[in-house]
């Protein structure tokens, strides 16, 4: 029973809360008929949706309609769709909320709409991402493709790229707005696989579902064999009378399940993945649709491939309970069965469910004030390049006349502008002043006009600036000049016959001379420039070679951008470096010895100069573990701190990923308090409250020594790790955020973390303060003392903050404290602790205390306890229970399950 609660506690969250329904104003809802005649909007009929017309959100392709004979076998949305038989790439620039999580789906129906009934194949991206490629491999059917998507920048581009096997094309872009607190995952997005109507022969879509998910029936190509073996029940729900959680699936879907025709044998829903690595994520969604009789019972257990998944689920009379995976699932073979629990007299069912498949979206979008500063310099020249989507990413589609840089921490950043004979007319813009860190602009044979702009001078990273042959007058930037004549500017300026150097205009002398006497003015300083800039570039790569760089980069001032600033004179500040994967190999003696294992990948035990290390090496299949590795080096090179885990140095060679920290001998702390640790060691009272003090002050550095204060996001006694003093570290920075230092207090954020530690506050605002990792630290608090489950399947009682309220009232501290600890402690300090632990999780964020004082008020703690045993070393029993008031929350709200 212990192991399947903790199993349910690392991989499974079940969702009880009832929420209000959504109202059906599809105002969180766009949709688009690709290729409908400009300023079209339409209802469809059948389902109520309001479609326009997609002339305003791209500006290429041309528009097509399917064969007549189609048209009444599909609505309306796709009897138009737009072709792009011009261009590498064409896309969709859609204004959306960033942070905000989407459902997006793109349609596809060839329809034979070019009467050639040839069938294409294309590429469809995401931003600045391959999706997946489209294959139409029937004319007459559509295709659908759906993802779970939150955007990191105000819109969003959907391309369609030519990969030389037929014209791409697209019928229908729809964006359906969704909670943020649902479909959570570690990393990554999630790609529809499967969603089903178990027990329907009906599908569905709005405004059944307030979210516009498609629900499909089953079908023998899905489940395989499975579906033979099941009876289909259905008995109708009215919407208003079922009781809805979070998720909402629709009241006509949970009208039907299945259950296994053999009332004694399992209920089975398997299925086999086209690749094992493939990570997936499943939601079960279950009501009771027959009023059961007195002596009726449904219980059943939930096992994933043999292994106890979930037990006894019993579910409620109209009331959605929704089942599913916290973390990725993957395997040959992925196989469910529900099985009857001894108690039951009646056979499992399932009414819903959906399964979708993890994306990876390794590249990040390009640096947004790069964006709009292209996009606008491409408004203002009306540029008629093929300038679409991402400027930077993916690389194979890098705009014409950019080059960027790609560095592994932040987003691509243009360096490169050549906009030499483009036809570009008018005063050089000053948007090409928001492109920070340009090194090269090309703007010559051309007709541009006007002054030299003296903003040019403030790109402090311009290296070479060419001017040739153009209508410039007036006088060139002194500061321009003198960084000519210094060798840091490469300036070219000739065939300009208005323009002449700063104080040395005459306008009067025929423009053969000024053109000679600006040529002679700058020719001098040009030899020099070649010699100069040969010098530095060659003392500038043997800089390059011997640097110890935080990431490899793509230019030279990447990397001074990116070098620590911070020294310390510790063995691991000194040796933190950059490892190549032989050098990986070499320390951990080819991967051969595992200590453990993770979401980002396996855990070696390795060593350097006989200092034994921990390698945590990302695995090909880790759920978006590419940004987990930028965010754990971005944050561990510039934070250093005892209570903190260390990084030594990292491994980034290709595909190859990995992260060298110190060792810690002992494991975590949640090891130690369940006794799983292969080391494990009966931690005393005070052993624990050491560890609380411990792991506060590397929180309260995080919040306060740090600048800007950095919110951890994911503190849980697995991320509290030993070393072999059992002196306690924090560790895991992979979702940690900085504070903006503008001065605001609050984070808006994607909510990340893990069930039953995650601030119930951010549910409501969607946000993250410092006071959420009080909150987190507040749950493990109360797992030292009681050493009891975070979460419990009872929906009443479930949350241990809960659990520890009720019993509170009662007085009774022998009734909370670990029993294991058999009274061994000072009832003062235990007190003590729990107050603290109880202020930590107050349901108003506004009550809980901050981590400084959480740290003294710890510290005063363990005196207390110091004090007791040094008075009452030889009593036995040492201490008196005493019954002390507490302060909490008596309008605590459990975590939706």
């Amino acid at each position: 029973m212990g192991m399947s609660r903790s199993f349910l506690v690392a991989f499974l969250g079940c969702l009880l809360l009832a929420v209000p329904i959504q109202a059906q104003d599809q105002s969180g809802f766009i949709s688009i008929a690709c290729g409908a005649p400009a300023g079209v909007n339409f209802t469809v009929p059948k389902t109520g949706l309001n479609y326009t017309s997609d002339a305003n959100f791209i500006n290429t392709g041309v528009s097509r309609t399917i064969v007549p004979e189609l048209r009444d076998q599909f609505q309306r949305y796709v009897w138009n769709l737009r072709s792009f038989p011009e261009g590498k790439r064409n896309c969709y620039k859609i204004n959306i909320t960033r942070g905000s999580k989407y459902l997006i789906r793109a349609s596809f129906l060839y329809g034979n709409y070019d009467g050639l009934n040839m069938l294409p194949q294309f590429d469809l991206l995401l931003g600045a991402n391959r999706w997946r490629t489209v294959n139409i491999n029937n004319a007459s059917v559509s295709r659908d493709f759906e993802i779970i998507y939150v955007p990191s920048l105000d819109y969003v581009h959907i391309c369609m790229v030519d990969t030389g096997l037929g014209t791409p094309f697209i019928s229908a872009i729809e964006l359906r707005s969704l909670r943020n607190d649902i479909y959570e995952t570690e990393f990554g997005s999630l790609e529809k696989y499967i969603r089903r109507d178990l027990g329907s022969n009906k599908g569905y879509r709005y405004d059944d579902d307030v979210y516009d998910r498609y629900w499909s029936y089953d079908d023998a190509d899905t489940w395989y064999d499975n579906v033979d073996k099941w009876r289909k029940l259905n008995f109708p729900i009215d919407a208003d009378s079922l009781v809805q959680n979070k998720y909402q699936p629709p009241a006509v879907v949970m009208s039907t399940a299945v259950t296994p025709a053999n009332v004694s044998a399992p209920l089975v829903i398997s299925w086999e993945p086209d690749d094992p690595k493939e990570s997936f994520y499943v939601y079960m969604h279950f009501t009771e649709i027959q009023v059961l009789a007195k002596n009726q019972t449904r219980e059943f257990n939930i096992t994933l491939n043999g292994k106890l998944w979930y037990e006894n689920e019993s579910p409620r009379y109209h009331s959605v309970n929704t089942i599913y995976s916290t973390s990725g699932i993957s395997g040959k073979l992925i196989n469910f069965s529900f099985v009857m629990t001894e108690t039951s007299t009646l056979p499992p069912i399932i009414n819903a469910i959906e399964i979708y498949r993890v994306k990876e979206f390794p590249q990040q979008d390009t640096y947004q004030g790069d964006v709009d500063a292209i996009t606008t310099i491409k408004s203002v020249y009306g540029v008629t390049r093929d300038w679409q989507g991402d400027p930077c990413s993916p690389k194979d589609y890098l705009w014409e006349g950019l080059n960027c840089t790609y560095p592994v921490i932040d987003s691509p950043r243009i360096i490169t502008l050549n906009l030499s004979s483009s036809g570009l007319s008018g005063k050089i813009d000053p948007s090409i002043l928001n492109l920070t860190m340009l090194e090269k602009l090309d703007l010559s044979n051309n007709s541009l006009n006007g002054e030299v702009p003296d903003f040019l001078s403030q790109l402090q990273y311009l290296k070479i600036l060419n001017l040739e042959n153009n209508n410039l007058s007036g006088s060139i930037p002194s500061t321009l000049v003198e960084k000519s004549k210094e060798g840091s500017l490469s300036l070219s300026v000739g065939q300009n016959p208005y323009l002449c150097e700063s104080g040395q205009c005459n306008f009067e002398k025929k423009q053969k001379n000024i053109v000679t006497l600006i040529v002679a003015s700058i020719s001098g300083a040009l030899i020099l420039l070649v010699a100069v800039a040969i010098l530095w570039t060659l003392k500038r790569r043997k800089s390059k070679e011997k640097s110890t760089a935080l990431m490899e980069v793509n230019d030279e001032s990447e990397i001074s951008r990116l070098q620590s600033t911070k020294k310390d004179d510790s063995l691991l500040q000194v040796k933190k470096q950059i490892y190549s994967y032989s050098d990986v190999l070499k320390i951990t003696n080819n991967f051969n010895t595992i200590i453990g294992k993770g979401g980002f990948g396996t855990v070696y035990l390795g060593y350097i100069d006989d200092s034994p290390v921990a390698v945590k090496v990302l695995s090909p299949s880790s759920v978006n573990g590419f940004q987990q590795f930028q965010a754990e080096v971005k944050l561990l090179v510039k934070v250093h701190h005892k209570n903190l885990t260390s990084l030594i140095g990292y491994c980034n060679e290709g595909t190859n990923k990995a992260l060298i920290y110190e060792y810690m001998a002992n494991g975590n702390l949640q090891e130690h308090l369940s006794g799983k640790h292969s080391k494990s060691m009966f931690l005393s009272w005070e052993d624990r409250l050491r560890i609380a003090v411990d792991a506060a002050l590397g929180l309260e550095y995080l919040q306060n020594g740090c600048k800007p204060p950095i919110i951890h996001r994911d503190v849980k006694s697995t991320n509290i790790l030993l070393n072999e003093h059992f002196q306690a570290k924090l560790s895991d920075f992979g979702l940690s955020k900085a504070i903006p230092t503008d001065g605001e207090s609050l984070v808006s954020t994607v909510l990340a973390g893990t069930p039953g530690y995650l601030d119930p506050h951010c549910h409501i605002s969607s946000r993250l303060t410092q006071k959420s990792d009080v909150y987190s630290f507040g749950v493990v608090l109360l797992e030292i003392i009681t050493n009891q489950p975070v979460m419990e399947r009872n929906q009443e009682k479930g949350h241990i903050r809960e659990r520890v309220r009720s019993l509170i009232e009662k007085g009774d501290i022998r009734a909370i404290v670990d029993s294991r600890l058999e009274g061994d402690y000072d009832i003062n300090s235990a007190w003590k602790a729990l107050e603290i632990a109880m202020a930590c999780v107050s349901q108003n964020p506004n009550e809980r205390p901050i981590m400084s004082e959480i740290a003294i008020e710890l510290k005063e703690t363990l005196a207390i306890e110091e004090l007791a045993r040094a008075k009452h070393c030889d009593a036995n029993p040492r201490y008196l229970v005493e019954a002390v008031s507490v302060n909490v929350d008596t309008e605590f709200m459990p975590l939706a399950r």
